[in-house]
C-alpha cells in the first residue's frame, strides 16, 4: 500500500464503520472479478456505504484524496463495467446496503427504491401491491436497481414496455465532487430546461452514482399464455412476429427467437428439461401474451393455426399451465450459461433495425463460418426489437486465453463492422464497460463521441469516477 492510500482508507474506516469497509483479500476477491470472468482487477477496499448522506461524504473524500471510484451493484453485468483495473488505485464502492423499497403508492402507480434493490425483490414488491415492475431478465435474482439503471437494461419486455429508461420516472444520485443531485418526484410536465435524470441513464456510472429511484409500475395482468412454435427459418420467425403483432396488438409482450443449437446446448446443460415439440425445428419462437388467459388462448391458437396453415411453422405448443410456462421460460433464459459451458466464445450484444434483424443474422452467420473455418456463429435474442445476441463459438479443442486474445478478438471487430454498415450498434443492453471502449471509438459518430466526453470532462473532469469504462477523457490510439 502506498502511503498516500494508507490515511485515505483510515479516514474511509471511520466514516463507514466496520460494515461499510472491507480490506480481507479474500472477502474482497469474489468482487474483482466480471460475471463473465473476462476482467479481474485489483481496488484498495471494498466500501459499502449505509445510505446516500454516507456516499455523498465518501465521494468528497474520495475527491480530495484524488482516489478513482468503481460503483458496483449486483456484478452481474456483461462488459466489464463494474471491474476496477490492475492498478489497485481504486475505491469500490458496493450499493447493495441502499437496498429499500416502498411503499409502493399503488395509486400513482410508482415506487422509489434504493439501487442495491434486487430485481426480483422488486417484482414481489409490485406483485404484493397488486401491481408490476415491467422489466425482466435472467438475472432477475442478482441484478440491482442502480445498475439497470447504469446500463439502460432491456430485457424480454422491451416489445411491449421499453427499456429501463421508459421505467425510470425520478433519480437520485451522487456526483464526482459528492454532491447530491435529488429527482424522485415525478412529474407528467417539467419544462425547467434539461432532463438531466436522462444523463445517468446508460453512462454506466462515468458521471454520477445513482443511489435512488422512483419508477414506475403497471397494473397486475389478470394472466399469461406462452406458446413454443418451431419454424424452418428467421425468416419464418419474422413472418410469424408480423402476424402476431397484427393478430394479438398489445397483448403481446414477449417473443424470443433461438436457433436449434441452442435449444441443444439448453437441454444438455439442463438434464431434467426437455424439448418443446416432438421433432428438431430450425428455429424456435418463444411467444408470450398477457391479459385474460381465457380469451387470450383462443387468439393464440387461431395465431398459430394460420400460421401452420400458411407454412409459417411446422409445429407449435400452448403451456398448459404456470409450470409449463416457466419451464419454457427456463429454455430461454439458460442459453447464455448453456453455452459458456460448452467452451469460448466471442458474445456481442447487437442490434440492428428491426427489420434488417433476420438477413443479418444469416449473413453474419455465413460470413464469420466461411472466414474463421470451425467456428459455430449462432444469434438468438428479441426478435421484436432487433437486439440480437450474436455468439461465435470457438472450434473444439482450442486454448481459450490465445483465441479470445487472437481470433476472437478479429471476429469481434467483424461483427461489429458488420453491425455498423447495417445501421446498427455495438452494445443493445448491456453497455460498453470496459470491453467495447476501443470499440465505441473507433466505430462511434465523432461528434456524439466528442459530446460525451464534454460532458464526462464538465462533471467529472479529473475523471475519478469509473475510469476506463464507456468514454474516455482523451481519444484512446487506435486498436492494431
Amino acid at each position: 500500500m502506498t502511503q498516500p492510500a494508507k490515511p485515505f482508507l483510515e479516514e474511509a474506516a471511520a466514516l463507514l464503520g466496520p460494515r461499510g469497509l472491507i480490506r480481507d483479500p479474500d472477502l474482497l476477491a469474489p468482487w474483482l472479478t466480471d460475471w463473465r470472468g473476462r476482467y479481474t482487477g485489483r481496488a484498495l477496499a471494498l466500501a459499502a456505504p449505509a445510505d446516500t448522506q454516507e456516499l455523498s461524504a465518501l465521494v468528497r473524500l474520495c475527491a480530495q484524496a484524488g482516489v478513482p471510484m468503481v460503483p458496483q451493484g449486483g456484478n452481474s453485468g456483461m462488459s466489464g463495467g463494474a471491474t476496477p483495473d490492475a492498478s489497485g488505485a481504486a475505491l469500490l464502492i458496493s450499493l447493495r446496503r441502499l437496498n429499500s423499497i416502498g411503499p409502493v403508492d399503488a395509486a400513482g402507480r410508482k415506487v422509489t427504491c434504493g439501487a442495491g434493490a434486487v430485481l426480483q425483490d422488486l417484482h414481489q414488491a409490485a406483485e404484493d401491491a397488486g401491481l408490476r415492475f415491467p422489466l425482466t431478465l435472467g438475472g432477475k435474482g442478482s441484478a440491482t436497481v442502480g445498475g439497470l439503471i447504469s446500463t439502460n437494461a432491456g430485457g424480454s419486455q422491451v416489445l411491449r414496455h421499453g427499456s429501463m429508461r421508459a421505467q425510470v420516472l425520478g433519480i437520485e444520485a451522487v456526483l464526482p465532487d459528492g454532491r447530491i443531485y435529488s429527482a424522485l418526484t415525478p412529474l407528467k410536465k417539467d419544462n425547467r430546461g434539461f432532463d438531466l435524470k436522462q444523463l445517468f441513464i446508460g453512462s454506466e456510472g462515468t458521471l454520477g452514482i445513482v443511489t435512488a429511484a422512483t419508477l414506475r409500475l403497471v397494473p397486475q395482468t389478470q394472466g399469461r399464455v406462452v406458446a413454443w412454435a418451431g419454424c424452418g427459418s428467421i425468416h419464418a420467425a419474422r413472418a410469424l412476429l408480423l402476424l402476431a403483432e397484427e393478430r394479438l396488438g398489445e397483448a403481446l409482450e414477449g417473443f424470443e427467437v433461438l436457433p436449434q443449437t441452442c435449444l441443444d446446448a439448453v437441454l444438455t446443460y439442463l438434464p431434467d428439461a426437455r424439448a418443446p415439440l416432438e421433432e428438431p425445428q430450425a428455429w424456435h419462437a418463444l411467444i408470450e401474451v398477457v391479459g385474460d388467459p381465457a380469451r387470450l388462448r383462443g387468439a393464440l391458437e387461431d395465431l398459430l393455426g394460420e400460421a401452420l396453415a400458411a407454412g409459417t411453422i411446422a409445429d407449435a405448443t400452448i403451456a398448459a399451465s404456470e409450470a409449463q410456462a416457466e419451464a419454457l421460460w427456463t429454455l430461454r433464459e439458460s442459453i447464455s450459461p448453456a453455452e459458456r459451458a460448452k467452451g469460448p466464445a466471442a458474445q456481442h450484444d447487437v442490434a440492428v433495425p428491426v427489420e434488417s434483424m433476420p438477413a443479418f443474422i444469416e449473413e453474419a452467420r455465413v460470413r464469420i463460418e466461411a472466414d474463421w473455418p470451425g467456428t459455430r456463429a449462432f444469434g438468438f435474442g428479441h426478435l421484436g426489437d432487433g437486439n440480437i445476441h450474436f455468439h461465435v463459438a470457438a472450434p473444439p479443442g482450442v486454448d481459450a486465453a490465445s483465441w479470445d486474445a487472437g481470433d476472437g478478438k478479429a471476429i469481434s471487430r467483424m461483427v461489429h463492422d458488420l453491425v455498423t454498415a447495417a445501421q446498427g450498434t455495438i452494445s443493445a443492453e448491456h453497455g460498453i464497460g470496459q470491453m467495447k471502449l476501443g470499440e465505441l471509438e473507433r466505430l462511434a459518430d465523432p461528434v456524439a463521441l466528442s459530446l460525451m466526453r464534454q460532458v464526462k470532462a464538465v462533471l467529472d473532469p479529473r475523471g475519478l469516477l469509473n475510469p476506463g469504462k464507456l468514454v474516455s477523457l482523451a481519444p484512446r490510439p487506435p486498436t492494431p
